[in-house]
C-alpha cells in the first residue's frame, strides 16, 4: 500500500522527505514512480530528475477522478515502488474548501497519510496539531505517522517523540539540519533540476540522510506500488481517452523547450503523439529556427522573463514566430510562452526587451495571480468554442497592458469585448475577466490547463494542422 506524503503547510519539509526517500530507492536499484498532488511543474521535475522516471501529477480538479485513478494505477502498476507528494497543506484545495486537496486525492485512493511536521519551535504543542490533522474532516484521512524536520537536539527529539507517543502517533524519522537538505527557490517555486548544478552530488548524501534518519522498516512498506487498474491491461491512460493515433505519416510539432520554457506536463508530448503530431523540441534561447515543415507551435510556460534580454537578441527565432503566425500556422501559448508573443517583456531588472510583437501587449512584473479558474469561453478559435467552459489554473507575476498599436501580424484587431478575448475567467477570490486571445489559428492565455481533462483540445489542434491553408493564410474551417 502506497502513502501519500502530505503536511500541515507548504514549507514543512514534504518535497525533503520525497527525495530523500526517492534517491534511496534509485540506490537500490528499485523502479520507483514519483506522482505530485495538484498543478505544480517545479516539484515534478526534481522528482523525476531523481527517480529517473516522469512525475505523473494527480489532479483531480483539472483531470478528473477518473483520470487521477487511471493513471495512479496504471503508471504506480508498473513500478516496484511508488511514492505520492500532496501540494500546499493536507486540507488546502480549491478557495478554502478541501477540494482537489491532498486529502481529497488520499481519499479517493485510500492512501494512508504520512504526516511531515515542520518542529523546530514545537515541543508538546506537536500532540495538539497532529492530532487536528487526524481528526479533521471531511475527508477523513488515516495518518500512518509522522515525520519531523528541522529537529535541534537529541533532548528536543525525544520532547517530540513523548508527545506524539501520548496520542498514539507513530514516529517515522526525523530530516535533520544539513546543508544538502537546502533547496534553493525564487519566485514560482523551487529551482528547477537543471539549476541545480550539483543535483548528482546530494543523491547519494540525500540516500544517507534517509538510511540513517528515518525508520526505513515501516516507511518503506508504504510505497508499495498498487494493483494494476481493471479493464484492459495494455491500455495506458493516454490511449484509453484517445484511441489509436491518426493514419498517416506523424506532423512535426515545434515544442518550445529550454530553460525559459519548461513547465508542461508529461502527458502533453504523449498526448499530441496520440493525435499524430511528432514533438520536434525547439529552443528559441538557442536562436534557432522552427524544425523543418512544423504544421504546429506550442510554447509553454516556463521563465522567459529571467531570460528575456536573451531572448530579445535571437532574432531568428522571434522573427519565425511572427513569421509562422503571419502565415496561419497553428500556435498555441500558454502563460510564459504568452509572454513572448507580445511587444515587450520586461525582466527581472524592469529593463522592457522587445519580443515576437505578434500580440498588442507589453508585460511587467506585478501582483501575483494564482488559483483555479473557470473559464467560459467567449469566442471561437483554434482549440475552443463559444460557450464552453473548462477548468484551468493561474500561476504568474508577470502581468499585461495593451500597447495600443497593432500586432505586426495582423492576428488581433482593437476590438473589445468578448469577440476580441477567448473567454472569462472566474475563481475564489478572483473577479471576473475577460482574457486571453482566440483565433482561428492562435490560442494564447495565462491559463494553464491539463488535456487530459480536455482532449478535445488536443484532437482540435491535431485537426487544424491537418487542415489546408487558406489564401489569407488561414485554416478553411474550424473543425472539431
Amino acid at each position: 500500500m502506497a502513502c501519500l506524503i502530505a503536511a500541515p503547510c507548504s514549507g514543512s519539509g514534504k518535497t525533503l522527505l520525497s527525495l530523500t526517500l526517492t534517491a534511496l530507492a534509485r540506490r537500490r536499484g528499485e523502479r520507483l514512480q514519483p506522482f505530485k498532488v495538484g498543478p505544480d511543474y517545479l516539484d515534478p521535475q526534481l522528482l523525476g530528475a531523481v527517480a529517473g522516471l516522469p512525475c505523473r501529477n494527480l489532479d483531480p480538479l483539472l483531470c478528473g477522478e477518473a483520470w487521477v485513478e487511471n493513471s495512479y494505477r496504471w503508471h504506480g502498476s508498473r513500478a516496484t515502488r511508488v511514492l505520492v507528494e500532496g501540494v500546499m497543506g493536507l486540507f488546502d484545495g480549491r478557495g478554502p474548501s478541501s477540494e482537489g486537496s491532498s486529502a481529497a486525492v488520499a481519499a479517493q485512493l485510500d492512501l494512508p497519510v504520512v504526516l511531515v511536521v515542520e518542529a523546530s519551535r514545537q515541543a508538546g504543542s506537536l500532540a495538539a496539531l497532529v492530532r487536528g490533522f487526524r481528526d479533521h474532516g471531511p475527508p477523513q484521512v488515516r495518518l500512518a505517522g509522522v515525520v519531523l524536520n528541522r529537529v535541534g537536539s537529541g533532548r528536543h527529539h525525544a520532547l517530540l517523540a513523548e508527545a506524539l507517543a501520548a496520542i498514539g502517533m507513530p514516529l517515522l524519522g526525523v530530516l535533520p539540519a544539513d546543508p544538502a537538505l537546502v533547496l534553493p527557490s525564487r519566485h514560482l517555486g523551487l529551482l528547477p533540476p537543471h539549476e541545480l548544478e550539483d543535483l548528482h552530488e546530494r543523491l547519494p548524501i540525500w540516500a544517507d540522510l534517509a538510511e540513517r534518519h528515518l525508520d526505513l522498516e515501516r516507511l518503506w512498506p508504504l510505497l508499495d506500488p498498487p494493483a494494476p487498474a481493471a479493464g484492459d491491461p495494455a491500455a495506458d491512460p493516454v490511449r484509453a481517452l484517445l484511441g489509436a493515433p491518426p493514419a498517416g505519416p506523424p506532423m512535426p510539432l515545434a515544442l518550445a523547450s529550454d530553460a525559459a520554457f519548461h513547465f508542461r506536463y508529461p502527458e502533453t508530448t504523449e498526448l499530441l503523439r496520440g493525435v499524430g503530431f511528432d514533438p520536434q523540441p525547439w529552443s528559441p534561447l538557442a536562436d534557432a529556427a522552427l524544425p523543418p515543415q512544423s504544421r504546429a507551435v506550442l510554447l509553454p510556460g516556463g521563465y522567459p522573463e529571467l531570460h528575456a534580454e536573451q531572448l530579445a537578441g535571437c532574432r531568428r527565432s522571434l522573427a519565425g514566430l511572427a513569421e509562422a503566425a503571419g502565415k496561419g500556422l497553428p500556435i498555441v501559448a500558454e502563460c510564459g510562452g504568452l509572454l513572448v508573443l507580445g511587444s515587450s517583456l520586461e525582466d527581472a531588472a524592469g529593463i522592457p526587451r522587445p519580443m515576437a510583437g505578434v500580440l498588442p501587449f507589453s508585460a511587467s512584473r506585478g501582483a501575483l495571480s494564482l488559483g483555479y479558474r473557470e473559464a467560459c469561453v467567449a469566442s471561437d478559435g483554434l482549440l475552443v468554442r463559444r460557450g464552453e467552459t473548462y477548468r484551468g489554473h493561474e500561476f504568474h507575476r508577470w502581468q499585461l497592458r495593451p500597447t495600443g498599436a497593432p500586432p505586426a501580424v495582423g492576428l488581433v484587431d482593437r476590438a473589445t469585448g468578448p469577440a476580441a478575448s477567448l473567454w472569462q475567467l472566474e475563481g475564489w477570490g478572483s473577479p471576473a475577466r475577460l482574457e486571453g486571445w482566440s483565433r482561428p489559428h492562435l490560442h494564447a492565455s495565462w491559463l494553464h490547463l491539463h488535456w487530459a481533462g480536455c482532449p478535445e483540445l488536443v484532437r482540435r489542434l491535431g485537426a487544424a494542422a491537418r487542415a489546408p491553408l487558406g489564401s489569407a493564410g488561414k485554416p478553411l474551417a474550424l473543425q472539431d
